[in-house]
């Protein structure tokens, strides 16, 4: 069993919701997959997800009651019910769907998501296990098994199932953003910068992405550059609003660290 990071305060499960405020600016959204782009597959960057959504809801609400043994409409309703934030509805929709169909590794997936998104994060680590094999490995279930570890404080193990995505898919921004944050939770912040730079290089415009650098920048002390790019291609106020945040919670990580 890997150490915990010197990190360690906050936690990780209490780090990633304070990461949120500054990657969305206040949005009511706070999903995982929202911080660190890694529990979706094919979702959208920005919030914004949320307000696409809602006109389906009553649609899908209907067809999964109409049908809930449908393991596709089960997982679109599901999927519709994370992105507006209703976690322990979208938990209890994925848990009757994987009972039904426990060998649906679609499902399975959905399901670990569902229960990362509510804080499960030993038994989504553990159901995300179950919806792949090393036979036929998902990049997005390896890294959304890291996130898993790491909001468990795991972050050697974590480190190592980003190491296995990105042997599938190279420089994927979204794998290299979470293996940041990892090396973040460990203190190790100048491999975490030079990890952030390389997701950023790959994906500037992800604003979670943009995030995460900021805050490892301003870790270090790098606070100017962090809020260039922080608020990149950003209207002013939304600029303003995610450069607030920024230095809200560095100083709160200055306040714990002088607590120490």
């Amino acid at each position: 069993m890997s150490k915990r990071s010197s990190l360690a305060s906050p936690p990780a499960r209490l780090l990633f919701p304070a990461l949120l405020v500054l990657a969305l600016g206040g949005c009511q959204t706070t999903s995982l997959e929202d911080v660190t782009g890694a529990l979706g597959v094919g979702g959208k960057p920005e919030a914004a997800a949320t307000a696409d959504a809602k006109p389906d809801m009553d649609g899908l609400r209907e067809r999964y009651r109409a049908k809930s043994s449908d393991p596709n409409i089960a997982l679109a309703y599901g999927k519709a019910l994370r992105e507006t934030g209703q976690r322990a509805q979208a938990v209890a929709v994925m848990e009757q769907a994987v009972l039904a169909h426990p060998s649906n590794k679609a499902l399975l997936a959905g399901y670990g998501r569902a229960l990362a998104d509510n804080g499960n994060f030993q038994q989504a680590f553990d159901v995300l296990s179950r919806a792949h094999t090393p036979e036929d490995p998902d990049w997005h279930i390896l890294s959304a098994q890291g996130a898993a570890l790491d909001q468990l404080g795991r972050n050697e193990e974590a480190q190592q199932y980003y190491a296995s995505a990105l042997k599938i898919v190279p420089d994927e921004p979204s794998v290299l953003s979470n293996l940041g944050l990892s090396y973040m939770l460990q203190n190790n912040l100048p491999r975490a910068e030079d990890t952030m730079r390389r997701a950023y290089q790959r994906n500037p415009a992800d604003s979670r992405v943009r995030a995460n650098l900021a805050l490892v920048l301003g870790l270090e002390g790098k606070q100017a550059e962090a809020e260039t790019i922080v608020k990149a291609d950003l209207p002013p106020d939304q600029a303003a609003a995610k450069v607030t945040a920024l230095r809200q919670l560095l100083s709160k990580k200055q306040q714990q660290r002088a607590e120490k």
